[in-house]
């Protein structure tokens, strides 16, 4: 191996964290930072943070991944993901002092962990942050999701012919079926109000983070993927997302056989590529 792997602890506020550095024998003056997302620590699901720092850090890239405080090896409360932005500010401290020659720094999250790193730039506006790579952004409430379902759900089913055979072979209530989509049905018809509280929702937050970010972002989204969807929706009826995706500010690739949280060998790989490629390019720009 070109690279070594070290375990560092890191204090956020009162309570002691624990991140794994994996260092290339030459670093280069980039470093990745590996959000986690859901409840779940740094080795992440079928060991995907893993391997992805490993991957990089073969390529030259140093990586820190860690745990939130109240998950894994990290003391403290647990806590949601849009209250998390202490713990990504003191782990990107905690990384410079392991790799000080670090010049930029790109967040990398998948999920509410992507949501978490925009929440983080709408919060600190770091100017160590260099750039954010997205995987499937977060961004659900109960009636984004209602349409997300009417629209690729329900219209789906009708064409398949699994359905129909439940249907007629009487292992499907058509009552139950119909009374489910027409609760789906009012709830996708139902607009969000407006925002009269004095504290943003973690869409608002998102959306504010991608408007002032000035560094670059890589968006990757799974074709088979209701989150990726329901993000796909809500970016396009969303202005500062859908200028940000118009104008190229936001390169954006899709994996279309990807599942949420791309987890055969072959996705995996798909996205270790396509995000040093990403690097590649930022380092050369």
């Amino acid at each position: 191996m070109n690279y070594r792997e070290t375990p560092h602890t890191f204090s956020v506020a009162a309570d002691q964290s624990m991140g794994i550095a994996a260092l290339p024998e030459t670093p280069g003056d980039c470093g990745v930072i590996v959000v986690v997302g859901g409840p779940q620590y740094r080795v992440g699901s079928h060991r995907q943070f893993l391997l992805l720092s490993r991957r990089l850090a073969a390529e030259g890239y140093p990586v820190f991944r860690f745990d939130y405080r109240g998950m894994g090896d990290s003391r403290g409360a647990r806590r949601d993901f849009d209250d998390v932005s202490e713990d990504i500010r003191a782990a990107i401290d905690a990384f410079h002092g392991i790799c000080p020659g670090l010049k930029r720094i790109v967040l990398w999250g998948l999920c509410d962990a992507a949501s978490a790193c925009l929440i983080y730039t709408q919060a600190f506006q770091d100017a160590r942050v260099d750039g954010l790579v997205l995987l499937n952004p977060w961004v659900r409430s109960e009636a984004s999701l209602a349409q997300t379902q009417i629209k690729h759900y329900y219209g789906q089913r009708l064409l398949q012919r699994e359905f129909w055979l439940k249907l007629f072979g009487g292992k499907l209530n058509l009552f139950s079926a119909l009374r489910e989509f027409l609760h789906k049905a009012a709830k996708a018809k139902e607009r969000p109000s407006a925002n009269t509280s004095e504290v943003m929702t973690f869409q608002e937050k998102m959306a504010e983070g991608v408007r002032e970010f000035k560094g670059r972002i890589l968006l990757i989204l799974s074709g088979q993927d209701y989150t990726a969807k329901e993000f796909l929706d809500h970016a396009s009826a969303n202005k500062t997302w859908a200028e940000a995706l118009a104008t190229g500010r936001v390169e954006r690739i899709d994996i279309p056989e990807a599942d949420h949280t791309f987890s055969s060998a072959i996705q995996r790989s798909h996205v270790e590529k396509k995000t040093l490629r990403w690097l590649d390019g930022a380092q050369s720009g």
